[in-house]
């Protein structure tokens, strides 16, 4: 018997119906590359990582959220957009990990202008002095008013954009 070929549904006959696909395996895998690509020569942190990420899926939480609690303050970001003091702290102590330091002008110790500061504008500062450096900072959509995101070497952009969009993270660099 003959079947027609549908071009839109090139996978529909790859695997039975019964076939044994693990998709929390596939989400594992994907998990740390991504954690690979957020710590960048840095496999003992992934590794670190991978490990609370793993508990908290298994207790069934969302992709997103479980490796944005582990990589929060060691790979990443998670900040208030009413707090530019704990943006510029954060990104200083992420930044320091790969022996960069960003140049945020002479006001950053100012009081006047971090009652002002917006932190969206801090964001986009940080990636303009990541990237003279061949880094890149990256922002996605929290749902709150809030500022997250994470750091990787300007030539995984490609993979990140993947293996980010795969877990369910909108992202995208600078400042949302």
């Amino acid at each position: 018997m003959h079947s027609e070929y549908d071009p839109d549904d090139n996978f529909a006959r790859s695997f039975h119906d019964d076939a044994d696909l693990d998709e929390d395996a596939a989400q594992e895998a994907v998990a740390w590359q991504f954690l690979l690509l957020v710590n960048p020569d840095d496999e003992d942190a992934a590794m670190e990582q991978f490990a609370r990420c793993r508990e908290a899926l298994a207790d069934g939480e969302d992709p997103v959220q479980a490796l944005r609690d582990a990589i929060d303050w060691r790979a990443g970001f998670h900040v208030e957009e009413s707090d530019p003091a704990g943006l510029i702290e954060v990104l200083d102590e992420l930044a320091a990990r790969f022996g960069l330091r960003i140049d945020w002008g002479d006001v950053v110790d100012d009081d006047d202008f971090l009652a002002e500061a917006e932190v969206p504008a801090l964001v986009n500062v940080a990636f303009d002095r990541l990237r003279e450096h061949h880094y890149t900072l990256w922002t996605y959509e929290t749902g709150e008013h809030a500022q997250a995101g994470f750091i990787t070497r300007q030539r995984d952009d490609e993979a990140l954009r993947m293996v980010a969009g795969a877990l369910g993270f909108h992202v995208r660099t600078g400042a949302l």
